[in-house]
């Protein structure tokens, strides 16, 4: 009899330990996973000529699946593959970031989780920051020097000389008009860098001369028309 108990015993102490009975019932801890992938690029749109060089970089949210809080890695190159890549951090989904002018951009964002596992980066997006703008100044109108205007002259030929200046400093050249109705239209001078003319005279005659002055960066101002008479 006692050798039965004993075998009853036995068998249910290793029945016991056999389902899991006196063991360590813990469970086995959660794996962690990756954030996802920001699938969303708000701003700069693709193919974008930003007018201003600072930005507000926008994109979509990723989601943990563990629940984790999630940064982000913006990377904004000059290079397609990203190997001149400059990174921001954000807890947010977007960043301000200041770049140069007249550049080609690329941009992509990445997720990552507190335990630093990332999730793919987001698709490229390229876009364009606008140079800056060059302000180009009309050159002064020409200022006359000789001959004096409505004056006359008794001589068979004489020098046409003006003044003309640009805030810009730009070389100019200038345009001489020269003839005997108003407004003259017989070119007498072309491109010329310099500010006089010589031109032939008839006696008993009344000539009209204008000058345009050109800065090469197309700014022109049309000088008034002059007249003086021959005897």
């Amino acid at each position: 009899m006692k050798t039965i108990k004993i075998i009853a015993l036995t068998f249910s102490i290793t029945l016991l330990f056999s389902c899991g009975g006196g063991g360590d019932d813990s469970p086995l801890p959660e794996e962690n996973k990756a954030p996802g992938k920001v699938e969303i690029l708000t701003y700069p749109t693709n193919n974008l000529l930003c007018i201003d060089n600072t930005l507000d970089f926008q994109w979509g949210a990723s989601t943990d699946p563990n629940g984790d809080a999630v940064t982000y890695t913006l990377e904004i190159a000059t290079k397609s593959d990203f190997s001149d890549a400059e990174t921001h951090s954000s807890t947010v989904t977007t960043k301000t970031v200041t770049l140069e002018k007249g550049k080609a951009y690329y941009w992509r964002v990445q997720a990552k989780d507190g335990k630093d596992l990332v999730s793919d980066y987001s698709s490229m997006y390229q876009f364009y920051t606008e140079s800056i703008g060059e302000i180009n100044h009309l050159p002064f109108s020409p200022e006359l020097i000789a001959p004096e205007n409505d004056s006359s002259t008794s001589n068979a030929s004489i020098d046409l000389k003006w003044n003309a200046s640009d805030v810009d400093d730009d070389t100019l050249t200038y345009d001489v008009y020269f003839d005997i109705v108003n407004p003259p239209v017989a070119k007498v001078g072309d491109n010329q860098s310099e500010k006089q003319r010589n031109v032939s005279l008839s006696a008993a005659t009344t000539y009209y001369w204008r000058v345009i002055v050109k800065d090469g960066n197309g700014g022109e101002s049309i000088g008034q028309v002059w007249r003086f008479e021959t005897d």
